[in-house]
């Protein structure tokens, strides 16, 4: 099975892209196999609606809507329709500070932007294009950091708002943002909750705690969430065996990985290979 195309930035080290994106209608044949992105990408949509496949999983997306994919994740287009809006590119070069919990690379949702906040993101939006394609001079650098940075405090405002509305205080969305941060780094190596508690500063109970009230899921649900993500993507998308899937993913042998992963997906990892189609 070969791994899906990667898609990647032009060479240069600051590479940073904002493209208006009009998609009238695709769907059926016309739908682009799916492939990696060795970037992250924020998916503005001003007008339309349609539907993502992010890592084999639906997104469904409509006016006034702003999804953010993960470098790494496998991506698709599914449906479109009479779609208006702007695609930003970046590298982890761009991304810096409390921003990089955005993209965790974990489960991706399209967050809805405040109808009355809507123009304004467009606009900022539209200056960053603008700016990008200006012929470079000395403060070029400078003014497109900027703008992608503010680009991305809005968005997490927003994402922060929707924790928030979930009864998290500002200490707990801070937390939550650490934790994330920290599972993208370790999910491959560390899959027992204590190890989270201890590297942010706190007790395994009270981190669970936490995460159950933000997100429904404990500390070690949300570790094996993440650890079994990476396996549906090595499934789906490489020829590696289950021998080294497993051990890519710090398991002892491939019996404990498929024990763990029929826990969580029902089927065998061989299984589920073998029905799996990206469609």
């Amino acid at each position: 099975m070969a791994e899906p195309t990667v898609d990647d930035l032009p060479a240069e080290a600051d590479a940073l892209q904002a493209i208006e994106l009009r998609i009238d209608s695709i769907g059926g044949a016309e739908v682009r196999e799916p492939h990696r992105h060795a970037y992250h990408e924020l998916i503005w949509v001003r007008d339309g609606h349609g539907r993502h496949l992010i890592d084999g999983e639906p997104v469904e997306f409509g006016s006034g809507t702003l999804t953010l994919i993960a470098k790494g994740q496998v991506h698709q287009f599914e449906q479109a329709e009479g779609v208006r809006g702007v695609v930003v590119r970046f590298d982890d070069e761009w991304l810096t500070g409390s921003r990089r919990w955005l993209f965790s690379g974990g489960s991706c949702t399209a967050l809805t932007v405040p109808p009355d906040e809507a123009p304004r993101f467009d606009a900022l939006l539209d200056v960053l294009r603008a700016e990008i394609e200006r012929p470079s001079g000395p403060e070029s650098a400078e003014l497109r950091r900027h703008l992608l940075a503010s680009v991305l405090l809005w968005a997490q405002r927003w994402r922060e708002a929707q924790l928030e509305g979930r009864g998290a205080s500002g200490p707990d969305v801070e937390l939550h943002r650490e934790f994330l941060e920290l599972l993208e780094r370790d999910f491959a190596t560390s899959h027992e909750a204590g190890h989270y508690a201890a590297e942010l500063g706190t007790t395994t109970g009270t981190l669970s705690r936490l995460l159950t009230k933000l997100t429904g899921r404990s500390t070690k649900q949300l570790v094996m969430d993440r650890v079994i993500l990476e396996a549906v993507r090595l499934l789906r998308f490489s020829d590696l065996s289950i021998k080294e899937i497993a051990a890519r993913l710090g398991f002892g042998d491939q019996f404990a990985f498929s024990k763990a992963f029929k826990r969580q997906r029902g089927e065998a990892p061989l299984d589920f290979r073998a029905h799996s189609t990206y469609l």
